[in-house]
């Protein structure tokens, strides 16, 4: 079986352009039965669906309006409490905080670069401290279940920081070795119960040990980022994206058994894939940013299409639109999934940046 890669990166949206991962083809799983469903916005064709249940479902046009929003916090530019660090180059990127994540009891932690620490919230978006940080280019970050906060440097250091729950920290894991060979080729830092892997490309997670600081000596590797419920790898990619197609795969974690390729479609054109995770009940969350339909008179206009899908088959269960960032800060990770279900988006202005929780029905 030929397996979907992932796309999923950050995304800038700039005056003049987009600065946007490489966009892949797709490719199609060639075993199991097929069936080729409508491209209508909202609607979705499950292909290659293996052994698992799954249906073709016509979900007629989803709720493509901006979903319900509450903000959880507010933040200024700077490096005192209550801000996040931005640094405006004029021979580099410019840079900003650049990914965020949720743990198991809802706290939210931001990777604040400039500032080299990672800001922590709790569930209400009330300050709860900052962890200062040992690596000197932190990009991503991860909680694993034992509460150890996983930071990955893939620019300088090379490496991921262990810290434990009580901001000690514990050592650090190597990026180089077998299966990532090429370090700048980590798009991302993900755990499995204590385990940690680190992406290669947007597609296969490899192993590099645990949160006690033992380095996986075999690095094997698994077919795309673990679900939250413990039951499914996932990974996406771009179909046709000038029709909007997006192709979300599931694979079974137990059997490794193709368990469905879904074929969603968002307001084409989509340009990018910028998200994809799941939450505890097993529910998928993929996001794309997708063209705005206008005249050609005026100039372009994004959005961030937002989708959550069934974890049996795919299928979708609802669908709203994000304004996507449109400063050119590099960033890694700006979108979060709670456990509970339910996102978190960094939604950054030029007065500073809020955190925003967003429902998909």
């Amino acid at each position: 079986m030929q397996r979907t890669l992932v796309l999923i990166g950050a995304v800038a949206v700039v005056t003049l352009g987009l600065v946007l991962w490489t966009m892949r083809p797709a490719a199609r799983p060639s075993t199991g039965p097929s069936e080729v469903g409508s491209t209508a916005t909202g609607r979705a064709a499950v292909v290659g669906t293996g052994d698992a249940p799954s249906r073709a479902t016509d979900a007629g046009r989803l709720d493509g309006g901006v979903g319900a929003r509450t903000v959880l916090a507010h933040f200024g530019w700077g490096s005192g409490e209550g801000q996040l660090g931005r640094n405006r180059p004029q021979e580099a990127n410019p840079e900003g905080p650049m990914s965020l994540t949720i743990d198991s009891r809802g706290q939210v932690y931001v990777v604040d670069q400039v500032n080299n620490r990672v800001v922590k919230l709790d569930r209400d978006g009330k300050p709860a401290g900052s962890v200062p940080l040992t690596v000197q280019a932190p990009q991503d970050v991860a909680i694993a279940k034992d509460g150890t906060m996983v930071v990955m440097d893939r620019l300088v250091d090379h490496s991921l920081a262990l810290i434990g729950p009580d901001g000690t920290p514990r050592g650090e894991l190597p990026l180089l070795g077998k299966g990532l060979e090429e370090v700048g080729g980590s798009t991302g830092v993900f755990t499995d119960g204590n385990d940690v892997y680190v992406e290669r490309e947007h597609g296969d997670l490899v192993k590099v040990g645990d949160t006690s600081g033992a380095r996986d000596t075999e690095r094997g590797e698994v077919p795309g980022r673990p679900s939250r419920d413990g039951t499914a790898y996932l990974s996406a990619t771009l179909g046709d994206h000038s029709q909007g197609q997006v192709l979300v795969t599931a694979i079974d974690k137990a059997s490794r058994a193709h368990r469905f390729t879904r074929q969603v479609v968002m307001e084409p054109p989509v340009l990018a894939l910028t998200f994809l995770d799941s939450d505890r009940s097993g529910v998928i969350y993929v996001a794309g940013l997708v063209e705005t339909p206008q005249s050609t008179a005026e100039a372009p206009r994004y959005s961030l299409s937002l989708m959550c899908l069934d974890p049996l088959d795919g299928h979708p269960l609802g669908q709203v639109a994000l304004p996507p960032n449109e400063s050119a800060d590099e960033t890694f990770r700006e979108l979060a999934v709670s456990d509970e279900g339910g996102v978190l988006f960094l939604q950054r202005t030029e007065e500073g940046a809020q955190l925003v929780r967003v429902g998909c029905p």
